[in-house]
């Protein structure tokens, strides 16, 4: 899991009825953060400060939420979790909170009308801890994957985690997936891809792959909508970077998205790779980023795979609920 660097917290606020949630990452005092956000349709907050060469180095909660545009709303619940307890950039005459934000539209599977909201951010940090929940959970409760013929064709995302270690440095990944694309191996086999419009789903082994490369071209031609996907990424490491290497990092993360879905980065998708350092070890940047490519890709497979059946949509397994 993300939180096997130490001081690493993750939280969680589901809602299942609407089918929808937020995730909120929460890290140690100290943390030096960066982030790049690649495709066309990206929604997010906070994340110019994230460029190197800008004043504050140090967040203090990362949010990823479902909602569309109107989830960012829950990033307040988070600043107001945060600054109850005298956490924020030092301003003089107040602590101000740094959290970065970012959203995906979930709004065609569940309620379009329930969003996560500043009460969700809230409970998302109360609920933080070391375990992570995965799969139809947080942000991911109503995250959809494969939609290249359309999103009637999609199969479930959701939330997965993973880590990788390797000379006493630690790499962490938490993947929230509602990508445009299938979702691959490294040797290409399909976990997820469009399902077959007439087919009854059979599971991964059945009629559930459709593999369509590059999958951007649905029948009668109309392009996919813009806005309704993105993958949103956290790495976690418990490497000493400074907010340049932190940066170069989260390029690496993306290294881990193509690696995992097929295509990434689309006009359609508005993929986004944050990046916390928490500087306690030291390690060469090129091992890294190389864990850090692994673990993503991990992380998004098993959020993938882990997903439950909801709104409809059936999950990898071939599950329909």
């Amino acid at each position: 899991m993300i939180t096997r660097v130490a001081g690493i917290r993750v939280g969680h606020a589901t809602d299942l009825e609407g089918i929808t949630g937020c995730t909120v990452v929460l890290p140690p005092p100290g943390t030096i953060a960066s982030g790049s956000v690649r495709g066309g349709a990206p929604g997010t907050r906070e994340t110019d400060l994230l460029r190197p060469g800008t004043l504050v180095e140090e967040v203090h909660a990362v949010l990823l939420s479902g909602g569309s545009a109107f989830g960012l709303a829950a990033a307040d619940g988070v600043v107001r979790w945060l600054e109850e307890r005298g956490i924020g950039f030092d301003a003089g005459v107040a602590r101000v909170p740094i959290v970065p934000a970012a959203i995906l539209f979930d709004l065609g599977v569940g309620d379009p009308a329930r969003r996560p909201g500043p009460e969700e951010g809230y409970a998302a940090c109360e609920a933080a801890g070391e375990e992570v929940q995965e799969g139809s959970v947080g942000a991911g409760t109503g995250a959809t994957v494969a939609k290249s013929a359309g999103p009637e064709r999609g199969v479930k995302g959701g939330v997965g985690t993973a880590s990788a270690e390797e000379d006493g440095v630690i790499v962490g990944a938490l993947a929230v997936v509602n990508a445009l694309g299938e979702i691959v191996e490294d040797d290409g086999t399909v976990i997820a891809g469009p399902r077959e419009a007439s087919a009854e789903v059979t599971g991964i082994q059945g009629s559930l792959p459709m593999p369509i490369t590059p999958p951007v071209d649905p029948p009668g031609g109309r392009p996919p909508d813009p806005g309704m996907n993105t993958t949103l990424v956290v790495v976690a490491t418990d490497a000493r970077l400074n907010k340049e290497r932190a940066h170069l990092l989260s390029l690496a993360g993306h290294e881990g998205l193509t690696r995992a879905i097929r295509p990434a980065h689309t006009l359609w998708d508005g993929d986004a790779v944050f990046t916390l350092a928490t500087g306690t070890a030291e390690a060469a940047q090129p091992l890294v980023e190389r864990l850090a490519s692994d673990a993503v890709a991990e992380a998004i497979r098993r959020a993938v795979r882990l997903a439950s059946s909801l709104g409809g949509v059936p999950s990898a397994s071939g599950e329909t609920g």
